[in-house]
């Protein structure tokens, strides 16, 4: 059975012979659907840009149609992907995949559904930008002076990035984020980082990588960048407390005024239900690889897709990787025993934390209870289930 969010080639293969036309290589070998639905987030992101720079290639290749469908609301992406099932895999962060798995913030109460790694997609660096002439000069700054904060409220991590993990860096205390900072929420990628140069908010927390950030960087005043100090050990053990899926970094890609500063990394991943058609991941993961010199040059962050970088990223990932893409490695030499013992319990631990907010929910239905991120008596229920469950974070 093919995967959701794809449909049979038969067809298209048909026009091709019918035109005399000589069918890709790949395509002989494997019958790839024929529409082919990729989530990602919204059109200023790295993501949908670089997704629309290798799925042209391969629609070229294969003869499989590409669509790629901006969902700039994370908790809407996963529903679409997981439940919905109306596309076939998401563009997706591994901290965004631990809020899913773990059912955190905005993810409490929606539908707990396994999911696996496909490929890596990119490592992208984050940071938190003021526009150029802000009086905040430092990161420090904010807890002496105060702000005015961006809250991405359509992602749960970015949410917790401004919310908690900021003033944990900073040694904050909660009477302090109180008297000093102010939260501004607002519902879209586009409004969260434009908000610092349209004078909404004082400091955003953006991937300098995305189109936005150059046309903020380009536009009158400019903008500058609040480093993350990577030798502030104490602050990053904080940090990593709230957002345990991120790597310290000092940023190298992206916009020139991010060059050089101290901020985290967030890989992005591209993922698909553990359900997905182990025949459609194997061949997917395989033209990844095979066909990169054919798109690493179509954008940036599709040079991050190399076989390489996902090899290093599976040395520290805390996610499940699927079947078909083990297999295609184990063939070429890139996967090996020791793998199987980390993504074997990988599994278990995905595995672990949805049977327990699953019985959470069950439990929750019998009582009465409205299955609510914000209802507090829900949250009280999740949280006898998944007490004392390993939480996910990078294998550093």
């Amino acid at each position: 059975m093919k995967a959701l969010g794809m449909v049979s080639a038969t067809a298209l293969g048909a026009l091709v012979v019918s035109l005399g036309l000589a069918a890709p290589a790949q395509a002989q070998d494997y019958e790839w659907p024929r529409l082919l639905v990729i989530g990602t987030p919204g059109t200023s992101s790295g993501s949908f840009a670089s997704t629309n720079g290798w799925g042209p290639v391969l629609q070229k290749e294969t003869g499989t149609t590409v669509r790629v469908v901006p969902e700039d609301s994370e908790p809407q992406r996963y529903a679409r992907l997981t439940d919905r099932k109306d596309i076939a895999l998401s563009s997706v962060s591994a901290a965004e995949m631990r809020f899913q798995i773990e059912g955190i913030g905005g993810y409490a109460g929606t539908k707990p559904v396994a999911q696996r790694v496909l490929w890596h997609h990119n490592d992208t660096p984050w940071g938190y930008v003021v526009a150029g002439d802000s009086e905040l000069q430092t990161i420090e700054d904010i807890k002496t002076k105060g702000a005015r904060v961006t809250q991405g409220m359509f992602s749960p991590p970015m949410v917790t990035a401004v919310n908690d993990a900021l003033p944990a860096f900073l040694g904050m205390t909660p009477e302090e984020v109180s008297e000093k900072i102010t939260f501004v929420p607002t519902s879209s990628y586009s409004e969260n980082c434009r908000s610092v140069v349209e004078g909404k908010s004082d400091v955003a927390y953006c991937a300098p990588i995305s189109s936005v950030l150059s046309e903020m960087e380009g536009a009158p005043g400019s903008i500058r960048w609040l480093s993350l100090d990577p030798d502030n050990a104490d602050g990053w053990a904080r940090y990593l407390e709230h957002r345990p899926m991120l790597v310290p970094t000092t940023i190298g890609l992206g916009v020139k005024t991010a060059q050089g500063v101290g901020g985290a990394t967030s890989n992005f991943l591209y993922s698909v239900p553990a359900d997905a058609d182990t025949d459609f991941v194997y061949n997917l993961a395989k033209w990844f690889d095979q066909s990169h010199e054919a798109y690493n040059d179509t954008h940036p962050l599709t040079k991050r897709m190399s076989r390489d970088l996902f090899r290093q990223y599976l040395d520290r990932t805390p996610l499940p990787i699927h079947e078909g893409t083990v297999k295609y490695l184990r063939e070429i030499g890139q996967w090996t025993d020791e793998d199987d013992a980390w993504n074997q319990t990988a599994i278990e631990t995905m595995d672990a934390w949805l049977a327990a907010r699953t019985a959470a929910m069950e439990e929750a239905r019998e009582q009465g209870v409205e299955i609510q991120f914000q209802n507090q008596a829900f949250l009280d229920i999740l949280d006898k289930h998944t007490e004392g469950l390993p939480g996910l974070r990078s294998r550093l």
